[in-house]
């Protein structure tokens, strides 16, 4: 069956591998999706209105080597709706779509956007090209990113680090300054982030350097593809989690001031 992820997330000509699918149609589920609404403007689920398979058909419809044409109908207005094109391979085991309406949606997170400031053109343009399924291109501008804004980057997140291991990254920081090279700044520190920025113990920073480190020249449209993905969707979150723990911290420190100014009053 399609997966939700797939229709929510996978751009066009990104290729989604899965296993152990049955190649008869008529055997594959409906899996609602979640996605903005145009109509209700908000997220919404959408339901599949057709069926992966011709009206009608009596015997086995082979789902392999054929485009299938789905569309999907918001539960809440019951009126705006979603198509999706989904190519699938001969073997039954990959997916990726040629087409969809509304578009690929070109947005970009208001704090994100804010924070990259300058960089937010060049940010776009790669979300321009994963759309296209243009791997290569897309890789080129969230790598640009990354290198021109590692060293605020990094700056920003000593202010989230543990007490005992400020001195440690403050040092290795230092060090950073020495060279220009991004996967050697990283290298430097990337042991040394707090428990906010590694959820389940994955280390966002280790994931980047290694990203990074891969060369453009040998790689293919479809690697690069994966590979752009993965540094938007770290930087991202980076970003975003840095921003969040600083407001959260922010309001912390003002509602604490507040009890205090208040006990002492009395």
């Amino acid at each position: 069956m399609i997966e939700k992820e797939f229709i929510e997330e996978y751009s066009l000509f990104r290729k989604f591998k899965s296993e152990n699918i049955s190649t008869d149609l008529q055997q594959w589920k409906k899996t609602p999706i979640n996605m903005i609404c145009q109509n209700c403007n908000s997220i919404q689920t959408f339901n599949l209105t057709n069926n992966f398979f011709y009206q009608g058909t009596k015997v086995n419809v082979i789902a392999s080597n054929r485009v299938l044409d789905l569309e999907y109908i918001c539960e809440s207005c019951k009126d705006f709706k979603r198509h999706f094109y989904v190519y699938v391979n001969e073997d039954v085991n990959e997916f990726y779509k040629v087409g969809q309406y509304p578009e690929w949606e070109i947005k970009i997170d208001k704090n994100l956007e804010k924070t990259l400031h300058k960089h937010s053109s060049t940010f776009r343009k790669g979300l321009v090209c994963e759309s296209q399924g243009y791997g290569i291109g897309a890789f080129s501008y969230y790598r640009r990113i990354a290198e021109e804004i590692i060293d605020e980057l990094l700056d920003s997140i000593s202010e989230l680090i543990e007490e005992e291991q400020k001195e440690k990254y403050i040092a290795a920081l230092k060090k950073t300054k020495s060279t220009r090279v991004t996967q050697e700044k990283i290298e430097l520190v990337k042991d040394l982030l707090p428990s906010i920025l590694k959820p389940n113990g994955m280390n966002p920073l280790g994931v980047l350097h290694s990203e990074l480190s891969e060369g453009l020249h040998a790689l293919s449209d479809e690697t690069c593809l994966e590979n752009a993905n993965h540094i938007k969707t770290i930087l991202t979150f980076l970003i975003n989690q840095i921003i969040q723990s600083k407001e959260s911290a922010k309001v912390f420190t003002s509602s604490m001031k507040s009890l205090l100014e208040k006990k002492s009053g009395k």
